[in-house]
């Protein structure tokens, strides 16, 4: 098969970087292991932080048509100011592989479902082709320029491009979770309990929350996350009883009335690039659903009949490979919320980070958006590699920012309208005049500065 841009991986990075690349005029093929498109946007997770730490939206562009169109079937509940998430907007999972299909069948996107990637022919930083495998058959696939959207920086990895993974000097990476839905809960009971109990939601010393965060918030907004329990799971770690390794739990509201999505199960020392460990890693986190449905029936008011409901197919891996561009984006300008000359998207989220070794997590917050540099898309060693979402080239404190889904997508939107230019123009991804992309972000309603 031949194409101008081959996207590897169709959640959030990858998926908008398709739609943006074909809506340009690029013959665009888009490749993803799963029966759906999406991702873990299809899976329960809400979309984080749309509006910064002052109620500013800084993500728009393709990631703000996505939830117009959402809302425009009944699909969202739209986004609700949060002190601990900055903003929520919960998603229907279901109605988004039905949006995210819609969206890139009408931009002209080739898609192709149920694949994995098993090669790459590359030389002298140049990669030929891709590929990938399913059914029994192979599908090589070139093109001009690829995309490597699938989240663990495969398609780089593969063609020997130089990669890194957690943090620096020790190499942990955050952990996984598998996600799970629940029915049957007595949400108004719960809050209830939370109203009776304040200390519920009182958050450990090492995450950052601003004022109202309560159950005032919940009832308020329908799009929000429940985070806190540090009690209750201390008390259940000195009874023997804590059947996951962490020091809270989130519960995230879902669109249907008596459902939470539960977004608490912890797998340590952790590689998601590794075949062999996203197998332990999906079955360790099976292992601990039904011990913690258990006690939240014995314990919590308002989960005595609550049930599995269902179980997301794939274990949500939160970090692996960074691809090294061009520029790497550093945790000290993401703090001082420097936004360069080539920012191509900003990020205002919370730099949140999941301790891979132990029960903690840490939240810092963000005084001001920051920017992304498109030189962070562009791989430093091979002309014709691009990246999408969280495996851009950056560093391991600022992926617990940048990793949330809708900077993915704003990332993607950059990357699909610089891979379109560069395929039509026939010259390297890094050549491209990033004024050139600003301006067409910009017309397109994307948030620069």
């Amino acid at each position: 098969m031949r194409c101008d841009v081959l996207v590897a991986g169709g959640g959030p990075g990858g998926w908008a970087a398709a739609v943006e690349a074909a809506r340009h005029g690029a013959d665009v093929i888009l490749v993803d292991r799963n029966g759906y498109l999406g991702g873990n946007m299809a899976t329960g997770l809400p979309l984080l932080a749309y509006l910064d730490k002052n109620g500013r939206q800084v993500t728009k562009g393709i990631a703000e048509e996505f939830i117009s169109r959402l809302d425009s079937v009944g699909g969202t509940f739209g986004h609700a100011r949060c002190p601990m998430h900055n903003s929520v907007t919960v998603v229907n999972p279901e109605i988004v592989k039905l949006i995210t299909y819609e969206m890139a069948n009408e931009a002209g996107v080739r898609i192709l479902l149920h694949c994995e990637l098993c090669g790459v022919d590359s030389e002298d930083g140049h990669i030929n082709s891709v590929t990938f495998a399913g059914k029994g058959m192979l599908f090589e696939i070139s093109a001009s320029v690829y995309i490597d959207g699938t989240g663990d920086g495969d398609v780089a990895y593969a063609a020997g491009a130089s990669c890194e993974k957690g943090m620096e000097g020790t190499g942990v990476m955050q952990p996984p979770t598998v996600l799970f839905t629940i029915g049957g809960v007595n949400k108004e009971r719960f809050y209830d309990y939370l109203d009776a109990h304040p200390e519920m939601l009182t958050q450990p010393e090492s995450m950052q929350v601003g004022a109202g965060y309560n159950t005032a918030l919940f009832r308020k907004f329908k799009s929000h996350v429940i985070l806190g329990m540090k009690p209750f799971l201390d008390e259940l770690r000195n009874r023997g009883e804590c059947p996951v390794d962490r020091d809270t739990l989130i519960f995230i509201n879902s669109m249907n009335e008596d459902q939470l999505v539960v977004n608490s199960t912890r797998i340590l020392s952790f590689d998601g690039s590794d075949p062999r460990e996203l197998t332990r890693g999906e079955f360790k986190g099976l292992e601990q659903v039904s011990p913690l449905i258990k006690v939240l029936n014995k314990y919590i008011p308002g989960f005595e009949k609550a049930y599995i409901s269902s179980i997301s197919p794939n274990i949500g891996v939160r970090e692996t490979r960074r691809v090294i561009g061009f520029k790497t984006l550093k945790i000290d300008s993401v703090l001082a919320g420097a936004v360069p000359d080539d920012t191509i998207a900003l990020g205002s989220y919370k730099v949140d980070i999941h301790s891979g070794t132990g029960a903690g997590t840490r939240l810092e917050v963000l005084d001001m958006p920051y920017g992304i540099p498109y030189s962070c898309l562009v791989s430093s060693e091979f002309d014709n590699l691009m990246m999408s979402g969280r495996c851009i080239s950056m560093d391991s404190a600022s992926l617990g920012t940048v990793r949330v889904m809708p900077t993915c997508m704003a990332i993607g939107h950059a990357a699909g309208i610089a891979a379109a230019l560069a395929a039509k123009e026939s010259i390297k991804a890094a050549d491209i005049n990033v004024c050139t992309i600003r301006s067409i972000l910009i017309d397109e309603n994307a948030v620069l500065s």
